[in-house]
């Protein structure tokens, strides 16, 4: 027997598309991929269509110059002593300017903290670093590019630019001194950046959410002496100090990638909005809540590690990718913006990493392709999905263009004059509307449902 089903007809869904997008002033929430396969210039410039069709918004772009010599010199090697010269990355420039993303366009440039062997009292050190920062920020807006993604973990055996302990002059200094010292660097890190790309984004893999254990204590200067990243807080601050109301920081929160709730998130989120300002001075709390983003990082190698890895998150609802999904779609929701995506084992793209095993995340983990797209645009992807499987559409004259159509048992109906649009009717509840046909539309589809004075009810239609 057939069964009389209530319709969304294809209005309605537009509608509901338009609903579902974020107002003008409210940023698109967006994937953005890091990890082992990061491409330099030259492989992003080479791969581009390729990494075009893959579920990110936006992709990490190393930049390796070479001096006159033929010396490499990355910018993921910016804390170290030695001056630079801009035109060892030309090369770089060219390609970027060369690449014309028509999905990534949320791009960055890699920047670390490494070697991290300069004192923050070495002037001269911290004039070429300074420098470096200079030159980043002219190749990401020459370059076309959102701005910097900064890692501040130290990577350089014996070197660590944030941790007190590690600084050359500490037997000199007390931390007072370097936490003082650390915000005027910082100034003059944003001044740099403000004066090249002032409405950049500096995306940071972790920002204050590092020092969170700090955040609320009596004295949170002297709790961050014996941390890791002690002298990142006043870092950051310094930025404050100076940044220009057009550039926007990043939290990435990367101590996210084990979480598997939304409250997680949610937590997360209020903690470096809320408790994380009593990092920064007073002065500046405004403007850190204000420019700072929260954003995840997603570990995807957590959801193949064998179970009793550091890194493992186990299965929901039986299956590993469930968990996947529902957490970028957390992430995502919890996030300002944007959402990091960091992988090592497989790749997205051709790398020569040798560290990464020849098969793509599709392969070793099936359908990890579209559970990034629905979590990231659920309307989108089921579009998407609807129109690759090709599915026939059960509904008669679904568009409403026509002035006959069959029913469901085959027996042709004819529009009438004032009538509901052939095929279709309708039902309501308590109101006493009126339903027709509307033939004047003016659109591809020459005709629509139309109702009117109706508080609740629904065109219907019945499915063979």
């Amino acid at each position: 027997m057939p069964t009389r089903l209530p319709v969304i007809t294809s209005l309605l869904l537009a509608t509901a598309a338009v609903l579902a997008q974020p107002a003008d002033n409210w940023p698109r929430k967006k994937l953005i991929e890091t990890g082992w396969d990061q491409p330099d210039t030259a492989r992003f410039r080479q791969n581009l269509a390729e990494m075009d069709k893959t579920p990110f918004d936006g992709v990490v772009v190393v930049c390796t110059g070479k001096t006159a010599e033929g010396k490499g010199i990355s910018l993921r090697a910016a804390f170290c002593p030695e001056p630079w010269q801009e035109a060892w990355f030309q090369t770089c420039l060219e390609d970027l300017q060369a690449t014309k993303p028509t999905h990534l366009k949320d791009n960055f440039i890699a920047l670390g903290a490494n070697p991290g062997n300069v004192d923050w009292f070495d002037d001269a050190g911290w004039k070429n670093v300074v420098e470096h920062w200079r030159i980043a920020a002219r190749l990401a807006k020459q370059g076309g590019m959102k701005g910097l993604l900064f890692d501040p973990e130290p990577y350089t055996k014996g070197f660590s630019q944030f941790k007190y302990s590690m600084q050359a002059g500490n037997a000199q200094h007390t931390f007072a001194d370097y936490y003082a010292q650390a915000r005027e660097r910082g100034r003059q890190v944003m001044e740099a950046l403000k004066s090249e790309y002032p409405d950049m984004t500096l995306f940071c893999y972790f920002m204050n959410i590092a020092n969170y254990p700090a955040a609320g204590q009596p004295d949170p200067v002297q709790a961050l002496a014996g941390a890791g990243y002690g002298l990142y807080a006043p870092f950051v601050d310094g930025w404050l100090d100076v940044i220009p109301p057009t550039l926007t920081l990043v939290d990435g929160c990367e101590n996210a990638y084990l979480f598997s709730s939304r409250m997680q998130y949610v937590e997360a989120a209020l903690k470096i909005k809320g408790a994380c300002q009593s990092l920064v001075s007073r002065a500046n709390r405004a403007k850190y809540r204000a420019q700072t983003q929260v954003s995840f990082g997603i570990y995807l190698d957590a959801y193949l590690n064998p179970e009793g890895n550091t890194y493992y998150l186990g299965p929901k609802n039986g299956s590993r990718l469930n968990q996947l999904r529902d957490n970028v779609g957390n992430a995502l929701d919890a996030a300002d913006e944007y959402v990091w995506v960091y992988g090592e084992k497989y790749r997205w793209w051709p790398t020569p990493n040798g560290g990464v095993k020849p098969e793509s995340w599709e392969q070793v983990m099936p359908g990890v392709d579209a559970a990034l797209r629905f979590a990231a645009d659920p309307v989108a992807a089921a579009r998407q999905a609807m129109a690759q499987a090709n599915l026939p559409n059960l509904a008669r004259n679904a568009d409403f263009a026509a002035e006959k159509a069959l029913s469901v048992t085959g027996a042709e109906v004819t529009y009438k004059e004032g009538g509901l649009p052939a095929g279709w009717g309708f039902w309501q509840e308590n109101t006493t509307g009126t339903a027709g046909w509307d033939r004047q539309m003016g659109r591809t589809a020459p005709g629509a449902a139309k109702a009117w004075q109706v508080t609740g009810g629904c065109f219907t239609h019945e499915i063979g």
